[in-house]
């Protein structure tokens, strides 16, 4: 079953820790670096790893991206499509990981939307309060042990998050990121 932890003091800190590395790592090539996930939101139950957005100018070429995410102990996950927007990496590369990070187009839709979503969550605990509900459900059903079962978790809360991320932007349109 995937397992999730009461909400750490720790999380924020772990973040600023690898974003630290990161920044390091990247230079310049990152535009922006953020805290996005459940561990991202104060209050919020999940599973213990921490997830970070990268936002990059361009995605291409992404063999050296992820050249340089070996180097800092990140394995490349393949998603399918899913590469071409918003590449996936775990840290260490056998599960259970620490890290998860994910790269993203700065000023795109996978940045917007994943800030939008952990933005919303934020402001609204009764929100964050249904979506635990519903992971925790979730984690239930999936064992967690393979990276399809992870990824059918993952899958399963996307009807949630979509309807969340209409009412975030109703609510507050995401600003023009830089690009």
């Amino acid at each position: 079953m995937i397992q999730l932890a009461p909400y750490d003091e720790a999380w924020p800190r772990m973040f600023e820790q690898e974003a630290r590395r990161l920044c390091a790592l990247f230079g310049e090539l990152a535009v922006r670096i953020e805290h996005v996930g459940s561990t991202a939101v104060p209050g919020l139950s999940a599973k213990p790893v921490i997830d970070i957005q990268v936002s990059v100018a361009e995605l291409a070429p992404f063999e050296g991206y992820r050249q340089l995410l070996a180097s800092a102990g990140y394995a490349h996950v393949p998603l399918g499509d899913l590469d071409r927007v918003y590449p996936f990496f775990q840290k260490p590369a056998a599960w259970p990981c620490t890290h998860h990070l994910h790269l993203c187009a700065s000023g795109g839709e996978q940045e917007a939307r994943h800030l939008s979503f952990r933005d919303h969550l934020r402001r609204h605990p009764q929100v964050a309060r249904q979506y635990l509900e519903l992971k925790q459900r979730l984690a239930a059903q999936h064992h967690g042990e393979t990276q399809a079962s992870r990824e059918s978790y993952s899958l399963a809360k996307r009807p949630f998050v979509e309807a969340v991320l209409i009412e975030a932007m109703r609510e507050a349109p995401a600003p023009p990121l830089r690009s």
